[in-house]
């Protein structure tokens, strides 16, 4: 990322190397950190979660001791977290798009490298950017969609005033 291009790029445009390169690649990596970021913490939290969750019923029978009580409280709140974070951030949900999102940049790339269909025509270099700039396109307005949707359930302010 280190070589972007913030000026209009000149009539000739970008060679096919330099696309890979500087978007394709950078995409690619991109999508693969985000997906590894998001699989680390999906993962971690489930795991904190279950082993919290496993350690209750045993805790539970040490009903004499007063500390004990707390403690399961403790771990209930810890499991209550990990659970809530899982599911606002959408770790799981992230991860498997991300890592489908960089596999079907990596198969455009190399269907694009070999000359397959639909890359084997005089238009190929112009066919093959308009697919990876959907894709990419069509992640981010997911994520937009995602960040902007109401959540269900809740009153929105007019149907309250409404009420």
């Amino acid at each position: 990322m280190n070589d972007l291009h913030y000026e209009p790029i000149e009539s000739g445009g970008l060679d096919a190397h330099a696309y890979l390169k500087e978007r394709v690649q950078d995409q690619i990596a991109w999508y693969d950190r985000k997906g590894a970021f998001n699989k680390r913490w999906f993962i971690s939290l489930r795991a904190v979660e279950m082993a919290s969750a496993a350690t209750v019923p045993f805790l539970a029978g040490f009903t004499g001791n007063p500390w004990m009580s707390r403690t399961v409280g403790m771990i209930g709140i810890i499991i209550t977290v990990s659970a809530g974070m899982t599911h606002l951030c959408q770790f799981q949900k992230r991860w498997i798009e991300y890592r489908t999102t960089a596999e079907s940049l990596k198969k455009e790339k190399f269907l694009f490298v070999t000359r397959t269909k639909p890359y084997n025509g005089d238009d190929a270099f112009s066919v093959f950017v308009q697919r990876v700039e959907n894709m990419v396109s069509k992640e981010v307005g997911v994520w937009a969609q995602y960040l902007t949707k109401p959540e269900t359930g809740k009153e929105t302010e007019k149907e309250k005033v409404r009420l």
